[in-house]
């Protein structure tokens, strides 16, 4: 029982991090376009951040992508030492490159450190290798198909500031660019707790699924996650709103539009990707 509560702690932990880490960098194009001062930002995204528990329980109607990461190892292999190994790396990880201000994925950084204390424990044998895989090849196609979204949205946005004045466009551009939002967060399901509540071995307590997960475990994460938000993570804010491309809010809307589509549709193919 100390180690199940060593991990949960440190669980909320990640999600904290997370939300400064990962989820810093979706606000990025907001803050460099000054469509919204970085303050209002982050309240703005942790608000959507907590609201995405209710999005996710209530109206996607469950944590897909939170299942999908509970079975990146074989069922039997996991226990309780595996999972707090895989959450430990994952915490290092996630620091070490928010100190560098570079802009990573939480969800994959937690998939392989997982999978890693598996395969050192039990051998390859330990890992669902198809699950891996096809969430690997994600890392590639996502940005794959956020840039071709962004492609036509481009053009489509193009086409009517040609036809309006400048003065309406740029009023348009702000406002879009702030509703865009609440799509970025209803997406994220990025913690710990729902990959160990759905473990029925080691912990039991009537969880044998992810549709059996009680209502706090994930509203905690989704907690940890917003206050994390609220704490900044300003170095990926300025590496991903200054330092890839000088951002307009034109490119700013586009950016954010393309990525909420992208982050759907994984949605919907229950698939990890990284908002970055």
């Amino acid at each position: 029982m100390e180690l199940l509560i060593v991990i949960i702690v440190l669980a909320l932990l990640f999600d904290f991090i997370n939300g400064f880490h990962d989820a810093a960098n979706s606000i990025a194009t907001i803050v460099s376009t000054k469509v919204l001062t970085p303050f209002q930002a982050v309240l703005w995204a942790a608000f959507f951040n907590f609201v995405a528990f209710f999005i996710a329980k209530y109206i996607i109607g469950g944590f897909g992508i939170a299942n999908t990461v509970s079975k990146t190892v074989v069922e039997e292999f996991i226990t309780l030492p595996i999972i707090l190994s895989g959450v430990i790396a994952a915490i290092a990880w996630n620091l070490i490159t928010w100190w560098k201000g570079i802009p990573s994925s939480s969800s994959h950084t937690l998939i392989g450190g997982f999978a890693g204390a598996a395969i050192m424990a039990s051998g390859f044998g330990a890992i669902q290798l198809n699950i891996i895989l096809k969430i690997a090849a994600f890392i590639f196609l996502a940005p794959f198909i956020g840039m071709v979204v962004a492609f036509g949205f481009t053009i489509f946005i193009t086409h009517i500031i040609n036809k309006v004045r400048a003065k309406i466009v740029v009023h348009t551009n702000r406002i879009s660019h702030q509703n865009v939002r609440y799509v970025i967060f209803a997406g994220r399901q990025r913690f710990v707790e729902l990959m160990i509540a759905a473990h029925s071995m080691g912990l039991g307590m009537g969880i044998n699924s992810i549709a059996d997960l009680p209502d706090w475990v994930a509203f905690a994460c989704f907690t940890a996650i917003s206050l994390g938000t609220m704490s900044g993570g300003w170095k990926i804010v300025k590496t991903m709103g200054t330092k890839i491309t000088k951002v307009t809010p034109l490119e700013g809307v586009v950016a954010e539009t393309a990525g909420a589509f992208t982050l759907y549709l994984t949605e919907i193919l229950k698939i990890p990707v990284s908002t970055t």
